[in-house]
């Protein structure tokens, strides 16, 4: 079901590469959190156990370590010979099943755990449907619902890049929905986030970094000083390329004050993640304005469950006052005939060097997609004054 360490999201590799420079000390644990409450039948967890131990095997190739470092110049060669010569340990990796609920558990160096969520969310799902005897639309179909959409994304004029690795319904599903994207998509789809199908498509792999980037910066100095300290150190590794700044870890009033102006003209834009996405764009436009920088110079990426009647009606909404382009994942990776599952796997704690292990938490846009332990999030709104 995953023959290729790229078989995951670019952000994972971004994040990778930085904590290597910056973090190689650090711990990390994740844990996940069946979020839709699906009931996986007898057996699940054995079958999960195969299938990550059999991550063991894979190993970057010569062929995809060209293609890397070809196409990503601004990572440092060391980073693809190490890549090289990483392999999956799955004792990092801990399941159990009761009944119907499983408990997934990673922990380790954060330098090598980081790779661990995507494939293990992918694995979750293209599992239970197989298992719970879920039958999916035929690969015709499949292809021509991809096709149809990014059709009708090109005649809105907007710009899409497919975001689905985490909660696809399977590998096979996945490969089909990017090679139709790619066919058919000429001037609409501008790439994926998983590497491997980027490679496998000739197209460009997409992404910065994700949610626990900053929640580590906040284990390690403090929630005040995880969001500038996060991008500055971005910033140290990849000197203005990759330059979209995630912006609700902490909410987005949180980091639009704490934008300054420095980074608010390094970095080419922002990405929408939760909340209201209308009311992001006036934040954002408002925050450009009065840095005196024009909001057509930079770019919001949305990326928060989105589908067609979504993205029309932010494009509508944003037409001639900020760039945009969008991101769409389950919609193009799990639309398919059969339920989209709802689970993640977030960091939960971090251990940063010479300190000790430190509750982490997510704070977004919206309360309900909160994580983390109820006294840290409890302690993070007091310190951030979060009402």
């Amino acid at each position: 079901m995953i023959n290729s360490l790229l078989d995951n999201d670019f952000y994972k590799f971004t994040m990778q590469h930085a904590v290597v420079k910056l973090f190689p000390k650090a711990k990390a644990r994740y844990q996940f959190i069946n979020r839709g409450a699906h009931d996986f039948p007898p057996g699940f967890a054995n079958e999960l156990r195969k299938a990550v131990d059999d991550l063991a095997k894979l190993q970057l190739t010569p062929h995809e370590k060209a293609f890397f470092a070809r196409t990503c110049p601004y990572i440092d060669p060391t980073y693809f010979d190490f890549l090289q010569g990483y392999r999956y340990d799955p004792q990092e990796v801990h399941i159990q099943q009761r009944d119907g609920a499983i408990t997934v558990a990673i922990e380790g160096y954060w330098y090598r755990t980081i790779l661990w969520e995507v494939p293990i969310m992918s694995l979750i799902c293209e599992r239970y449907y197989q298992m719970s005897g879920q039958q999916r639309q035929s690969d015709d179909e499949v292809a021509e619902t991809a096709r149809r959409k990014i059709e009708k994304y090109r005649e809105l004029g907007v710009t899409i890049a497919e975001f689905g690795t985490r909660r696809r319904h399977s590998y096979a599903v996945h490969r089909l929905v990017v090679e139709a994207l790619k066919q058919y998509g000429q001037g609409a789809f501008i790439g994926t986030s998983n590497v491997h199908l980027a490679m496998l498509n000739q197209t460009k792999p997409i992404g910065t970094h994700a949610h626990e980037w900053f929640m580590f910066h906040a284990a390690k100095y403090g929630f005040k000083m995880a969001n500038l300290l996060g991008l500055e150190h971005w910033s140290d590794v990849y000197r203005g390329d990759l330059g979209i700044a995630l912006s609700d870890t902490y909410t987005t009033d949180v980091f639009f004050a704490q934008f300054d102006k420095k980074l608010t003209k390094l970095f080419d834009g922002v990405r929408h993640d939760s909340g209201d996405p209308l009311v992001f764009a006036d934040k954002a436009i408002q925050h450009y304005e009065e840095k005196g920088i024009d909001p057509l110079s930079k770019t919001i990426i949305f990326s928060d469950g989105l589908n067609y009647e979504k993205v029309a009606r932010i494009a509508e909404y944003c037409h001639g006052r900020i760039g945009m382009s969008f991101g769409v994942g389950t919609n193009f990776t799990n639309d398919v005939g059969v339920p989209p599952m709802n689970i993640v796997i977030k960091m939960t704690e971090a251990f940063p060097e010479e300190a000790q292990w430190t509750q982490v938490v997510k704070l977004s846009d919206e309360p309900g997609k909160y994580t983390g332990d109820a006294a840290t999030i409890a302690l993070a709104k007091q310190v951030l004054h979060i009402s």
